[in-house]
This record gives structure tokens, sequence and C-alpha cells, in this order.
């Protein structure tokens, strides 16, 4: 990530809006938002794909029913507008093979999938694509509750509002009772 340029935008945007970037309170400001860019966009990096493919499966003698995750934090960037949207992510899927990953992996997943410009239905998607490519699971459930500032400081000006997205495979859409077992651990949403 070019963080020289990012700090020159920044100090060229400072500008455009009427700004004076050398006043006080904003001096460091293009270098802090550099910083922060590559923080926010860690997902861009060229190393991360080799860390989401350097996941350790273990073997397990039975399958359980279903592993879930709920109520996983997030933060993202609108690659709309550049704006943050943020909420908790909730995840399922049911073994097969007595495959099942390290429960401390499923945030990492979603840390790498959130980390870059997006959109929500996005983060979904590409959930249920990782844990598939990892595990070959017999089902995937994910569920995605956000706020967009896109939504709360432009435009229509509501705040407080989530937006749920869900995507559902294998198990969770053949066996109904299992799907409606994760949506009830995760308080009924979508």
């Amino acid at each position: 990530m070019d963080q020289e340029k990012i700090a020159k935008a920044t100090e060229m945007l400072l500008e455009a809006i009427g700004e004076d970037p050398s006043r006080e309170g904003l001096k460091e400001t293009p270098q802090r938002v550099a910083k922060m860019y590559a923080e926010v966009f860690s997902s861009l990096d060229d190393k991360q794909p080799e860390a989401v493919t350097n996941y350790k499966v273990f073997h397990v003698d039975e399958n359980p029913e279903m592993v879930a995750v709920q109520e996983i934090p997030f933060y993202s960037m609108c690659e709309h507008h550049l704006l943050p949207f943020f909420g908790t992510v909730s995840v399922a899927y049911v073994p097969q093979n007595g495959r099942v990953i390290g429960l401390s992996k499923i945030p990492r997943l979603v840390e790498f999938v959130s980390h870059k410009p997006g959109m929500q239905e996005r983060v979904t998607t590409e959930l249920v694509k990782e844990l598939t490519r990892l595990l070959d699971p017999a089902g995937v459930a994910v569920v995605v509750a956000a706020r967009h500032m896109c939504m709360e400081m432009r435009g229509v000006n509501k705040a407080g509002q989530f937006t749920y997205t869900s995507r559902f495979t294998g198990s969770f859409l053949e066996q109904p009772g299992l799907k409606e077992e994760f949506l009830n651990q995760v308080g009924g949403r979508p």
C-alpha cells in the first residue's frame, strides 16, 4: 500500500474542501489517514491471500451437527462512498468427513473478507465461499447485521437502522430444522 500517495491525496482532499492542511489540528492528518487505511484495507495486502490459505484444519472422529460462532464484530468500508459499515456476523457450518477449523479462525475469516472496500452482500457470500473452500462442509450459514454510515451520515440520514443479509447452503437448505436452530441462536434474523 502506497502510504505516501494516500497522505498526498488526503492533503489534496483537505485543500479541495476548503481546509488548510498546514493548520495545527490537521498537520499530521494525512499521515494518520494513510496509516488508518493500511489497517482498514489490510486484506488488499499481497501477504493476505497466503494467510487465508494457511488455516489449520483438524479432524474429529464424529461430525458435530453444527459448529456456530455468533455475533462476531466487524468493520468495513462501503465501496460506493468509502464510509464505514459495521455490525456483527454469525457463522455456522456442518462438518463433513470429520473436518473442522479452529474456532478463532472464523473471526479471522470475517476480518479478511471485511478489510477491503466492499458491500455487506459480498461480505456474506465471501464468508460462505471461504468456509466452503477450506472445509468442504455439508452446509454453511452466514447472517450479517450491519449499520451503514452512507445511510446514517448522508442520503436518508436515518440513524440506527440495521441491514440484514444471509446465505445458506447444503444442510441448512435441505434441513429446515437446522436452519431454524441456527436462526434461533442468532436472534431469529433474518
